[in-house]
């Protein structure tokens, strides 16, 4: 029996993505069919490198040739990816950006650089171009987590226009008020100050293609949150918190001002981070040293998805204090938390923008 390239279509046309309920013929995500014989080579286009559901969904795809077309088939799948965008941002300067996520906390001291410096590793190892802005302008701290303390952006002529070169290093593009200024300086600006230096980070820096541009911003609800959400098209906000009550009353503050009309930022998700301890030689023993739960229980309450649970652990203060990232390490306990995390994100943003398109496509 003949295999012919519609028999493949027709077989592959059972095979759903499970984030957005289509089969992946409907969804376009099939493409360069080749069949050599028995042999049938294709790609599954997926909407993120960063995809939790890719080894089943491959998977499937095999199965779905040997079980509907010939069960003597090879079949041959290459899993790729182009990152789906909410839209264009109408922004020139951000035309290369496909998904500005921000991540935000209601208080200091919840571990969101640490949460936004390892996701942003995380996403670009899974494939994704990633870029960073350290927006905590009063106490930036991305320069140490990426060791480039010392690092200085260069201008260079994009299109007659300057513009800041970002500083890259482990695959992240980034960019910090961290650079121009002295380490051990305090930088005492007014909000207008800060929020005009936030706006240089963005709109005078030559991001280039980018699948994911991350926000570390500040604690709490002030100035640079509604310049950001005002000057840029933010596409999703993440809100990181512990388990204990005084985290969570200002975690929902942080989520109810993404909420408010004026604002109307998508929040993607919860991140509770330090959701308990394990000691190193006792491994299985858990002990919630702020609250079991409380982060979840918040995003149920919300109705919004909890992106994840990490654990409190020594070995990712300390990485991030000599400037490697837990997300660089080699299939340890951390550097899979944060992988499954940045997967949950790039999945959550994927459904969004989905519903987006499907939004924009329906009659007026």
């Amino acid at each position: 029996m003949e295999i012919t390239k519609e028999k493949v279509l027709e077989a592959l046309s059972n095979v759903d993505d499970p984030d957005l309920n289509k089969d992946l013929v409907t969804l376009n995500m099939i493409k360069d069919i080749e069949v050599n014989g028995k042999e049938v080579k294709f790609s599954v286009e997926l909407t993120t490198p960063a995809c939790p559901m890719k080894d089943m969904i491959k998977k499937a795809c095999e199965n779905a040739i040997t079980y509907y077309v010939d069960k003597e088939a090879v079949p041959i799948v290459n899993m790729t990816a182009n990152v789906t965008s909410g839209g264009d941002s109408g922004k020139e300067e951000l035309a290369g950006i496909k998904n500005i996520i921000a991540v935000a906390s209601g208080k200091g001291g919840v571990g969101k650089s640490t949460i936004a410096a390892n996701l942003s590793v995380s996403l670009a190892q899974q494939g994704a171009k990633v870029g960073l802005i350290d927006a905590d302008i009063y106490g930036p701290s991305m320069p140490m987590m990426f060791d480039v303390i010392h690092a200085k952006p260069r201008t260079r002529e994009v299109n007659g226009q300057s513009k800041m070169g970002p500083i890259e290093n482990y695959g992240v593009k980034m960019l910090s008020i961290g650079f121009f200024a002295n380490p051990e300086q305090a930088i005492p600006w007014r909000g207008p100050m800060a929020s005009k230096a936030l706006k240089q980070l963005f709109f005078d820096a030559d991001w280039g293609e980018l699948d994911y541009l991350i926000i570390d911003l500040p604690p709490g609800t002030g100035d640079i949150h509604l310049t950001l959400v005002q000057s840029v098209p933010v596409s999703a906000a993440i809100i990181v918190t512990t388990p204990q009550p005084v985290a969570l009353a200002d975690a929902e503050k942080g989520i109810n001002m993404f909420k408010m009309p004026v604002i109307n930022v998508p929040v993607l998700g919860i991140i509770e981070n330090m959701s308990y301890f394990t000691p190193e030689e006792l491994p299985e023993n858990k002990y919630y040293i702020f609250g079991k739960d409380g982060g979840k229980a918040l995003a149920e309450r919300l109705e919004v998805p909890l992106l994840g649970q990490m654990p409190i652990v020594q070995s990712v203060r300390e990485a991030g204090d000599s400037g490697r990232p837990a997300a660089l390490q080699d299939n340890t306990p951390s550097s899979i938390a944060f992988k499954k995390i940045a997967q949950a994100v790039a999945q959550q943003m994927a459904i969004m923008n989905a519903g987006m398109a499907a939004k924009e496509q329906m009659p007026k």
